[in-house]
């Protein structure tokens, strides 16, 4: 909105030379976005305090008394980015609205799963599997309509692989089954992280600052030809939506901090999944992704190599054994004794660094 209205008014008024600039947009969306979360945030607590926190069987028991903390915060943050996104984007931009509609799609539905976990009188049951299903396929298919119409055909189905220069793999008729497990994939993912007091908004912020920089690195021509990756102009205003992400996100952290006043539930978990799967799928990055977010893809092995080992002993053993003491790995850390705020900060070191690596492979293509 504001580059629509102020930029024609630039000749006159130098400053607003400054909303030409993704960076300066991009810079002042988090800033937006950050201070509208951390002023509704205290509303919503208090109207949330009958959308509460019921807490599974399967968590360690120090977990007990989180029970009845407010949760799907996750709201708050998306009126966020999108309040800052729309203030700041160009509307002439297509992969904004695509990015904002996935989003949007994915909170909305996180939504909806958190309160249903939250008014049903029985076991702590939230949406069933196979609605989630059928939505999440809904999604690949817009997505995968609006990227066949959009992106020229030579790339259209591709996504670029990790090392090698000018190397693309083309998924063809597959495609919309990759960009399924993209979201799949991405989605459960951070939502086995968002297990702790800040750990899953905490740690998703080295991924999206990634995500932020190659976005705008695919964007502009000269950087991108340098380090042989695919020029799309387009992606340069996909810094500004992260970068909302990012202040909400810090915005979020300031309540959600140990001993957090409020969860994000799935509809933050959701919405952040999606948000990671399309801006990996628009800068045709997916693969990228998995390293970007190594910390999520290891989470998300603790739970597969848990429940896989259990369930081979109990076939062969007659008795299931485990490989931790508790899946997802930050429940074993817990069970070792390790306080909350230390598991966090150290799966936010372990998640910078699996950032910082996925920027070095572009360096070395």
């Amino acid at each position: 909105m504001l580059y629509h209205i102020l930029v024609p008014f630039s000749e006159d008024f130098i400053l607003f030379n400054l909303f030409k600039y993704i960076t300066f947009r991009a810079f002042l969306a988090g800033i937006v976005s950050f201070f509208i979360v951390v002023f509704l945030m205290p509303y919503f607590i208090r109207k949330f305090k009958n959308l509460r926190e019921r807490i599974k069987e399967d968590v360690p028991i120090r977990h007990k008394k989180k029970e009845g903390t407010p949760t799907a915060g996750g709201i708050v943050m998306l009126i966020g980015i999108i309040v800052s996104s729309l203030l700041l984007v160009r509307y002439d931009n297509p992969l904004v609205w695509i990015s904002l509609f996935v989003i949007t799609y994915m909170a909305i539905m996180g939504f909806y799963d958190d309160y249903k976990k939250m008014t049903s009188k029985g076991k702590v049951d939230g949406l069933k599997k196979l609605p989630k299903f059928i939505l999440q396929s809904i999604l690949s298919i817009i997505i995968f309509i609006f990227v066949i119409l959009y992106y020229p055909s030579e790339i259209a189905t591709k996504t670029q692989i990790l090392f090698f220069k000018n190397i693309m793999i083309d998924f063809s008729f597959f495609y919309p089954v990759f960009i399924f497990f993209v979201f799949v994939g991405t989605t459960n993912a951070l939502n086995l992280t968002d297990g702790l007091d800040g750990l899953a908004g905490s740690s998703s912020i080295p991924p999206l600052i990634t995500f932020l920089i190659i976005a705008y690195i695919t964007s502009h021509a000269i950087i991108s030809k340098y380090l042989n990756i695919l020029h799309i102009p387009e992606t340069g205003e996909l810094t500004i939506i992260i970068s909302s992400i990012v202040g909400s996100l810090l915005g979020f952290l300031w309540y959600n901090t140990y001993p957090a006043e409020i969860f994000m539930g799935d509809t933050g978990s959701q919405m952040l999944g999606g948000a990671f799967g399309i801006f990996a799928i628009l800068t045709k990055q997916e693969i990228l992704l998995a390293i970007a977010g190594g910390l999520f893809v290891i989470e998300t092995l603790s739970v597969i190599l848990q429940v896989g080992y259990f369930k081979w002993t109990k076939k062969k053993y007659g008795e299931g054994r485990r490989i931790f003491k508790r899946s997802p790995l930050h429940h074993h850390f817990e069970e070792l004794g390790w306080e909350e705020p230390k598991i966090v900060s150290r799966f936010l070191i372990i998640s910078t660094i699996f950032s910082i690596l996925a920027l070095a492979t572009l360096k070395i293509r």
